[in-house]
């Protein structure tokens, strides 16, 4: 029995060789991934999303570039404020990046000189803040690092979308006497305050001995208010003096004689 002719297994050889060529020269890319390849260790170009091919034996990719947002956290420990307050600070960066040719090929480890730099700018940024800004001004101290940290990036083709500072530890007595403080001023406000409302009712009492003194028959009329009040509830006595009836009994009659 005759195997097959020589000229059928060089065509099975070289369709076979083919193949293989071609199933390691076709690649694929997910959507958030771009391929940087070299050809001969010069950059040809960035291939992706989806199919491509890569020349046999001459391409080759340097890198997969994942272009979605990722996050590095950051921390900050006994980190000294403009005012020598020893603080420690989290946050978090968001980034991403932009050009792929350059994150591959203008630095070694992009997401490790990230989180260098971003470490470092965040310490920049503490020894250049105010603790009281550092506490009641987060937004503009995110703001301030994302652009310190954005400038440092951008040559390696990395965009810093945003920062956000988590947590602000401080020492306990500094707490504790933060507190006190605190505490102290809404106590000087509510004394304020009181003595505000104090001056307005001395104020008012004032304008009124002012127009009672002008009308002699105005305080008479009060008087007989705080008598009717007194007398609403029951069981109480109330002694008029003899002075304080008479003078009531003639407003009484000069109320009298003013109807009829």
């Amino acid at each position: 029995m005759s195997g097959p002719p020589p000229a059928m297994v060089v065509l099975i050889v070289i369709v076979v060789l083919v193949l293989l060529v071609l199933l390691r020269s076709v690649r694929i890319a997910n959507e958030w991934q771009r391929a940087v390849v070299l050809r001969l260790g010069r950059f040809i170009g960035v291939r992706g999303p989806g199919l491509y091919l890569l020349a046999p034996i001459l391409d080759r990719v340097a890198q997969v570039i994942d272009m979605r947002i990722q996050t590095t956290t950051i921390t900050a420990e006994q980190a000294l404020t403009h005012d020598t307050v020893a603080v420690g600070v989290d946050a978090i960066v968001f980034w991403q990046v932009e050009n792929a040719e350059f994150a591959a090929i203008r630095i070694t480890n992009y997401r490790e000189a990230i989180e260098r730099v971003a470490q470092t700018s965040l310490r920049e940024m503490i020894g250049a803040s105010e603790l009281s800004r550092l506490l009641s001004d987060r937004r503009s101290a995110d703001e301030q690092l994302r652009t310190t940290i954005a400038e440092k990036t951008v040559t390696w083709g990395v965009v810093v979308r945003s920062v956000e500072i988590r947590d602000v530890a401080i020492p306990r007595e500094l707490q504790d006497a933060m507190s006190r403080q605190a505490q102290a001023e809404r106590e000087k406000s509510a004394r304020v305050t009181l003595a505000s409302a104090e001056q307005a009712i001395a104020q008012q009492i004032l304008e009124a001995a002012a127009l009672y003194a002008r009308d002699p028959y105005a305080l008479k009329l009060r008087q007989m208010n705080l008598l009717y009040e007194m007398n609403k509830e029951r069981g109480v006595t109330v002694l008029i003096p003899s002075d304080l009836a008479s003078s009531l009994g003639g407003l009484l009659n000069v109320g009298e004689g003013a109807a009829r």
